[in-house]
């Protein structure tokens, strides 16, 4: 629970308390706060008793901590019944993004040259390209000049 607490926070949080307390009053505060960590603690674990024993014995296995919505899922996703550890296992991100990205720049790739051989295709198969032939593939990354102009289609508009 205070796993993050390191030795400054501590030392400044008993600084502060001797401050606000003073050295004469402190040892009672901390008894008084003891005891009510305390009596919470066993109010908490007799009200699970009482919730067990309510449920009965078909749920004796019942821990508390499954009610967390992190925990539920953590344990129903190392549960391998779905197989989704041979999912994640099969599954290669950085092999996946770097052929997306070499598809996008045109870098030898088998994805790479069926998707510009494919939108070379449909390049020339509308009426008004510029392309012309079915043979000639157009360069995506080139940037237009500036005195060519790009084509205009009437029945697009």
């Amino acid at each position: 629970m205070f796993n993050d607490i390191g030795a400054l926070e501590v030392v400044t949080l008993v600084v502060l308390a001797v401050l606000v307390f003073g050295p004469d009053k402190l040892p009672k505060v901390i008894q008084d706060i003891s005891r009510t960590i305390r009596k919470i603690r066993e109010f908490s674990d007799s009200a699970k008793a009482d919730i067990r024993s309510e449920l009965g014995p078909e749920f004796k296995d019942f821990d508390f901590e499954d009610l967390n919505p992190k925990t539920f899922i953590r344990k129903q996703l190392d549960n391998d019944e779905l197989g989704l550890k041979e999912i994640r296992s099969g599954f290669d991100l950085k092999k996946e993004v770097s052929d997306l990205t070499d598809a996008v720049h045109g870098r030898d790739s088998e994805s790479s040259s069926t998707s510009s051989s494919s939108a070379a295709a449909i390049g020339s198969g509308s009426g008004g390209s510029a392309s012309g032939s079915s043979g000639t593939t157009v360069d995506m990354t080139k940037k237009p000049e500036a005195a060519e102009r790009p084509p205009y289609d009437m029945d697009a508009t």
